[in-house]
């Protein structure tokens, strides 16, 4: 009865997000607000059946807890519907396509953890929750604070000293220690250094580009990735590289920065090959993971093996064995997703990712001060940077750097550090919103006093 269940699911779950992510570019060619507000409207409908379908799936293959997984279903519900309203209340005339694409994400997420470990979907929702409920203060803060785009060297300050806190009290995960221990909870500083280095670099760059000043920010910035590479996060390393380059050329438009910054990274990147033998296993896992499959190559190749079993459909919720590639409930997960739900699946939700990148970059665009224009440039390049160095990691498309995907994985310093992004961006665009609102009155006025003199003279 499960299998039945589970096999005919399988197409639903699959046919309801590629309708989702048909929506996530339909919003695009709407024109009016109508359309836009029906589109999203039917996203979340979406969302909601496929959250249910799924929590049925997950009730019935576990009858023995079976109160366990609807007590999770309910608590899920009630934080995607108090979030979607609420998060609209505090970000008045946000981006909804953006706030659709966030929720359905951590959906995705909710889903898959409590697929592989219930306990696991507990500790996700709880710091998802958490992290919402903080980041409903993010526009009061963009909007009456005017010293965010003041700093800049204070954003590196901070950055650095939470970095090197590691050397100080860090704990060891998978060979990298990049994490710390306070009161028996663990963080990653690199993912909320992450955000401040973006405001660094923003900051200083946003105030001139000239040579000697682009060579000091460089240096500082090179600081980060040194100290991250010690660290052997090699992941944060390349965010950290390829954010700052992306925003450098934004901000100076000049093509021999960015290719200095390539060659001097292909360089970097050789060295490290050399001189760190885990960078070495690392890379001859993904050359040939089958000339070690029990050892250096296990990971990659239970990766494969599970995306390939999926097939384009997926074997069903629960009827797969994620359990059997590494960490699938992290850097992994994409795997799990690929087994279960399928390729299709897994495409659309890349698609889906892009589409909430597509929207950070117009509003980016949108924005009038250059500090707040570089910022979200930087953030939107943070997000698609890390999906791709997870995702090609996966699959094999690129060594794996050992990150997260962004919103499904299981991690609190990954997931709050996301959702802080996607607020931030947000609040730009709500920001921006009302500074359009507010010229288009002012304009209305002025034209409404000129007629109101010409109707005088005449």
């Amino acid at each position: 009865m499960e299998h039945i269940i589970a096999e005919l699911s399988r197409y639903i779950i699959v046919i309801l997000f590629a309708l989702y992510t048909f929506y996530c570019f339909r919003a695009f060619a709407r024109k009016t607000e109508e359309g836009k507000d029906r589109v999203f409207y039917i996203q979340r409908v979406i969302i909601l059946v496929f959250h249910l379908i799924c929590s049925v799936v997950l009730i019935l293959s576990h009858l023995d807890d079976m109160w366990k997984y609807a007590l999770l279903y309910f608590l899920e519900l009630v934080f995607f519907l108090f979030f979607i309203k609420i998060y609209q209340v505090f970000y008045k005339g946000l981006s909804k396509l953006v706030l659709n694409n966030m929720m359905a994400c951590m959906m995705v997420g909710f889903v898959m953890l409590g697929r592989l470990q219930y306990n696991l979907a507990i500790r996700q929702l709880v710091m998802a929750s958490a992290a919402m409920g903080i980041c409903l203060l993010v526009p009061l803060f963009i909007e009456r604070f005017t010293i965010w785009e003041k700093l800049g060297w204070q954003y590196a300050l901070v950055g650095i000293l939470l970095l090197l806190l590691v050397f100080v009290i860090g704990v060891d995960h998978n060979g990298s220690k990049n994490w710390i221990s306070i009161a028996g909870i663990e963080l990653q500083p690199s993912e909320f250094v992450k955000i401040l280095y973006v405001f660094f670099i923003a900051g200083l760059l946003s105030k001139t580009t000239e040579f000697k000043h682009i060579v000091l920010i460089t240096a500082v910035a090179g600081v980060h990735v040194v100290i991250l590479v010690a660290e052997k996060d090699l992941g944060a390393a390349l965010i950290y590289f390829i954010t700052y380059l992306v925003v450098l050329y934004v901000a100076t438009m000049q093509v021999g920065y960015l290719a200095a910054g390539l060659l001097a990274g292909t360089g970097a990147a050789v060295g490290a090959y050399h001189l760190f033998t885990h960078v070495q296993t690392r890379v001859a896992a993904w050359q040939d993971p089958w000339a070690d499959i029990h050892v250096k190559g296990y990971q990659i190749s239970q990766s494969l093996f599970a995306i390939c079993t999926g097939g384009f459909f997926g074997m069903g919720l629960g009827q797969g064995i994620p359990d059997t590639t590494p960490v699938a409930e992290s850097d992994f997960i994409f795997a799990a997703i690929s087994e279960e739900l399928g390729v299709v699946f897994s495409v659309c939700l890349i698609l889906v990712y892009i589409s909430s990148y597509i929207m950070f970059v117009n509003i980016a665009m949108k924005m009038k001060k250059r500090f707040y224009k570089l910022t979200a440039f930087g953030l939107s390049v943070v997000f698609i940077f890390q999906v791709f160095l997870c995702i090609g990691g996966v699959i094999k498309f690129i060594p794996s750097t050992g990150v997260t995907l962004p919103l499904i994985s299981y991690g609190g310093s990954s997931i709050i550090t996301t959702i802080i992004i996607f607020s931030i961006i947000q609040g730009m665009y709500v920001m921006n919103g009302r500074e359009e609102a507010m010229k288009i009155e002012r304009e209305e006025e002025q034209d409404g006093r000129r007629d109101v003199r010409k109707r005088r003279k005449g």
